[in-house]
């Protein structure tokens, strides 16, 4: 009997030996640190590269013979996408939604809904109204007298998605001028049908001169999309990121630059691919099983009763949406100025840019990430906020 408790113990000393050999071996693997020239090197081998600083550059990224760019165009699309009087209720632009005006004056629909006693949906946007995030900081967008989509789809930022393959969370959509012509026809958006929009944008002899200036066949429902297009193009946010790519060591911090490798070596670059770190694919979410929620309910019994919560995904999620074809594929999320788009997800159901960042950890790459590993990823994907580039100079 002797012999065969110290058997046992032998064994379990090896095992716990072996688990924290194991242990430290990953954890040298996963706190290696890189040159700033190695770092550098490493992301540009991933697709990883820096947003362009001039029109021209631009010009070589994203501009299509189906619809070429031109300062007539970007001029007619800016005039378009602010133009509240585009939607049935003369209330809504595409910026209601897609925020960035700083003096507000395009947000009258979102700051109308905040200023109602019972609002139930103001969320972050309370507080974000002013951010240059490109998203209106609602959990659900709120479209034309505050429809919403069916499924309650959170809203996802214009900025940058000039250089994106798909578009919408099922990705479904294939351009920019698709989008824009679903959007002024959804209920939950602009709600206006080309028919008006023609009548309305015809009544205004400044269109009809800006029309003729940027297209040969002048006013229509497509040349109006295609000129939104164009402008949303422009809408790129240089930031800290690309400054170190080109060289400049002390544009972030250490603990970004040990995010970054995090960032890569942990596999998230697997699909947040690209120079925006996102939008060039559809992937499954979530790729792995995780825990079913419980739920406690009081009772006048001994023990309470607990009941089982069946979820799609390791968040409640509200609306039912399931992505494409409601296969749980989703266009994988833009990563630039992601620390300013809150709430996260398709539905807003996350809150804070630490918990997406655990939740994609877990149940995207199977890892549990140290809170210091959450920290550094986030410090790196704040080097990825910046300003949109003033492109104007360069064409004229």
């Amino acid at each position: 009997m002797k012999k065969f408790l110290l058997t046992i113990v032998a064994i379990f000393f090896t095992v716990v030996i072996t688990v924290l050999l194991l242990a430290v071996l990953t954890t040298e693997k996963e706190i290696k640190e890189y040159s700033d020239n190695e770092l550098r090197e490493m992301a540009l081998s991933k697709g990883h590269g820096s947003f362009p600083s001039t029109y021209e550059k631009l010009l070589e990224l994203v501009d299509d013979a189906s619809n070429p760019m031109s300062y007539e165009k970007i001029a007619l699309g800016e005039e378009l996408f602010f133009d509240t009087n585009l939607s049935k209720n003369r209330l809504t632009s595409c910026a209601t939604c897609h925020s960035f005006d700083r003096d507000l004056q395009n947000r009258g629909a979102m700051l109308k809904m905040l200023s109602q006693k019972d609002t139930k949906i103001s969320d972050c946007a309370a507080c974000h109204l002013q951010d240059q995030s490109g998203v209106d900081r609602f959990t659900f967008a709120q479209g034309d007298s505050g429809a919403m989509h069916p499924y309650l789809l959170n809203t996802q930022s214009i900025f940058n998605v000039g250089f994106a393959k798909y578009y919408t969370w099922s990705g479904e959509v294939g351009s920019i001028k698709e989008q824009a012509m679903n959007s002024f026809e959804a209920y939950y958006k602009m709600n206006i049908k080309p028919q008006e929009l023609l009548i309305r944008l015809n009544e205004s002899a400044k269109y009809r001169e800006m029309f003729d200036k940027a297209f040969d066949d002048g006013l229509s429902f497509e040349n109006a999309a295609k000129a939104i297009e164009t402008y949303v193009k422009t809408l790129v946010t240089r930031a800290p990121y690309d400054r170190f790519l080109e060289g400049d060591n002390d544009a972030i911090s250490d603990e970004a630059k040990r995010g970054l490798a995090n960032f890569i070596s942990f596999g998230c670059k697997g699909c947040h691919n690209g120079v925006t770190f996102g939008g060039q694919t559809i992937q499954r979410f979530p790729l792995r099983e995780f825990a079913h929620v419980y739920d406690i309910e009081p009772n006048f019994e001994i023990l309470p009763q607990i009941k089982r919560l069946d979820r799609e995904f390791p968040f409640e999620n509200s609306g039912g949406f399931l992505g494409k074809d409601q296969e749980h594929l989703f266009r994988v999320p833009i990563l630039r100025n992601v620390t300013k788009t809150s709430p996260y997800f398709h539905n807003g159901a996350v809150a804070k840019i630490r918990e997406a960042v655990d939740v994609m950890a877990k149940h995207q790459l199977g890892r549990n990430l140290t809170l210091s590993q959450i920290d550094e990823i986030v410090a790196f994907l704040r080097t990825l906020e910046g300003e949109i580039v003033d492109y104007k100079k360069e064409q004229k």
